[in-house]
């Protein structure tokens, strides 16, 4: 064990801190990065306000990642549980490494750091649930399903990608193009492309899919399947928390707010809100999160759920909904998990009793029980529009495609915080320094404010830093930045912020050919001699570059996909000539898909293809050039 100056951690010890960091060190490579470390605590239990959490990442970024990789090694990670180790927080941390509770360990050893990875097996149990209910009557699914929950049969039937391709198009629908999908007579190469066209997909969506390949998928490895599968049914229960999605949520504003400060909240904010709301209806005391205030011990925290579970339900007053009784009588039940039990007979009458068992809402699993409750949401909303209040309602616009694009490719490459909300999200620019760190450019971080800031004169550090983020983008990364100033950043000015986004994904996407160029400088035109060369020895039509109006039937990139691997695309799905705006779309689904599925990350839209918009055009050719390239 590691000799400290105050003592010294025990054996027994090492190997719990050890199991936690394997829990979150999904790669196996013995390495966790700061954003993962704001997961470790969770993983360990440790109950530390997000800000503390927050420091100690930054003190470690600064001190211990000397080299400035992002990367925190079990060592590293070691210290910092010293400095905490006097503490109530380490006490905390040891008992819930102790419990051990549902955690399975899978064999498999990773050969830097000696670790085992381990899952847990409620959330197998509840996932396996949902995707058997979700698709049941879905045929293409009939060889794998039902699973059944106490086997792992969820990390076999995963392995052809279908259920993975199903899963994503009911969270985003329309994500995949079905007739991509390989159903019948499958072989190795044919789940391959599945698989391909899964992770691709999940990217797209806004999945953090870096560490995750195919082969991980086909061999079943649990805490992978189980991370991708959670997020890909979490986008899904949270995509309609969301205000201009669901003008309802606007009942939730508290006094003295406008609806901007409304829009900011992520949807977790906003569920937590919703859940509390109802709970003020019912006289009862506020929750401040879905784990540790909603464990079920009696008498004192059991209400949580049985009073918002009576506030939703309906009580007949609507035409033809007949109303359902919630019966109260289980909170006298002593037992915790008798108690739980009860409430969860009353959630299964309003039919929203997946994802947590009794024991799941005694110990406060975080995720499913905000699984739980997000379905709830879903299903019994229970919220008025307000009427005639003083609401700007025009003020609230949906997501564009453009934005729901950035943000979605952010999102994937795994930025912390998650971004929700395009501007609000990096008004103090710590996204943009991230995604600065990703196309090479280095950030000082000592010149960067984090957070938490300070009560008075929090706008004046974010707008520090939204300075710097602009110094780096015409200095150091030689951006086009003309009139944008940091102001523009902070105050989360459309045209100006989506300037910069599109400067720095386009910068990513040209990296990306350079480093399988041997280094060579890229730009649009080298992209366009490339498609077009690749095309005129397919003997297919070349283009004219990213504006050419014959990209509006997506043919020039269904023929390219042809070109790079002959025979992939199906002639006889799509349309060539006279086509309507239908078919164009139709064939922009399809081509989209098949890009997917032959390998290139793409996250442009079917109807950035039919409208030819040229940015989102050249990323669709620019991520087919690298994925030709790797054909040698």
């Amino acid at each position: 064990a590691a000799k400290m100056a105050k003592g010294e951690i025990s054996a027994e010890e090492m190997e719990e801190l050890r199991e936690a960091f394997s829990k979150v060190d999904v790669d196996s490579n013995g390495y966790i990065s700061t954003d993962e470390l704001t997961e470790l605590f969770k993983v360990a239990n440790l109950p530390l306000p997000g800000y503390r959490v927050r420091e100690i990442v930054q003190e470690l970024s600064q001190t211990m990642d000397q080299n400035k990789d992002g990367k925190i090694s079990f060592d590293e990670f070691v210290k910092v549980f010293h400095g905490l180790k006097s503490s109530e927080v380490a006490k905390t941390f040891r008992k819930a490494i102790n419990k051990k509770e549902g955690i399975c360990a899978v064999a498999g050893t990773s050969e830097q750091s000696g670790t085992q990875h381990s899952y847990s097996e409620e959330e197998k149990v509840a996932f396996v649930n949902w995707v058997n209910k979700a698709l049941e009557k879905d045929p293409d699914c009939k060889h794998v399903l039902p699973m059944d929950p106490s086997s792992n049969d969820l990390f076999t039937a995963v392995g052809d990608g279908i259920i993975l391709c199903k899963m994503i198009n009911l969270s985003v629908p329309d994500t995949i193009d079905e007739r991509t999908i390989n159903k019948k007579k499958l072989t190795p190469f044919t789940i391959q492309e599945n698989l391909n066209l899964a992770l691709n997909s999940s990217s797209a969506i806004g999945c953090h899919v870096v560490n995750i390949g195919a082969e991980d998928l086909k061999e079943g490895r649990q805490h992978l399947v189980l991370g991708l599968l959670w997020q890909i049914i979490k986008i899904g229960l949270l995509a309609d928390i969301e205000i201009s999605r669901n003008e309802a949520l606007i009942a939730l504003l508290r006094d003295g707010e406008n609806l901007e400060d409304l829009m900011k909240l992520s949807p977790e904010e906003l569920l937590l809100r919703w859940a509390n709301y109802h709970l003020e209806q019912a006289g009862c005391s506020k929750i401040n999160n879905f784990s540790s205030d909603i464990k079920v011990k009696y008498p004192k925290d059991s209400k949580a759920y049985y009073n918002i579970l009576n506030q939703v339900a309906p009580k007949g007053d609507e035409e033809g909904i007949p109303p359902i009784v919630i019966d109260l009588s289980g909170l006298r039940e002593k037992d915790d998990l008798k108690r739980a039990e009860c409430m969860l007979d009353q959630a299964d009458r309003l039919g929203c009793r997946q994802f947590v068992m009794p024991p799941d809402v005694v110990r406060g699993n975080p995720k499913l029980n905000l699984a739980f409750v997000a379905n709830l949401f879903n299903k019994y909303p229970a919220l008025k529009k307000p009427e005639n209040q003083d609401i700007d309602w025009s003020s609230i616009e949906g997501e564009t495609r453009e934005e729901r694009t950035f943000r979605n490719w952010m999102n994937s490459l795994g930025v912390n915080p998650r971004v929700n909300h395009l501007y609000g999200d990096l008004d103090d620019a710590l996204v943009i320094f991230q995604l600065y760190e990703k196309i090479k450019v280095p950030v000082d971080w000592d010149k960067v404010n984090k957070p938490p800031y300070p009560k008075l004169g929090s706008n004046m550090k974010k707008l520090e830093n939204c300075n710097y983020a602009v110094e780096l983008g015409k200095k150091e990364a030689k951006f086009s930045l003309v009139g944008i100033a940091g102001q523009d950043l902070n105050e989360g000015n459309r045209t100006l912020t989506l300037a910069l986004l599109w400067q720095l994904m386009r910068r990513y996407t040209l990296n990306i050919l350079e480093d399988l160029g041997d280094g060579q400088k890229v730009n649009d035109d080298t992209i366009v001699r490339w498609v077009n060369d690749t095309l005129t020895e397919a003997g297919k039509h070349t283009i004219t570059g990213f504006k050419d109006g014959s990209i509006s039937s997506s043919m020039p990139v269904l023929d390219l996909i042809d070109a790079i691997q002959p025979g992939s695309i199906r002639y006889d799905l799509i349309k060539a000539e006279d086509l309507t705006d239908e078919e164009k779309l139709n064939n922009a689904k399809y081509a989209i898909s098949m890009a997917r599925k032959i390998g290139a990350r793409v996250y442009a839209l079917p109807e950035d293809l039919v409208e030819v918009k040229p940015k989102m055009v050249m990323t669709v050719f620019a991520c087919l050039m690298a994925r030709g390239m790797k054909r040698v």
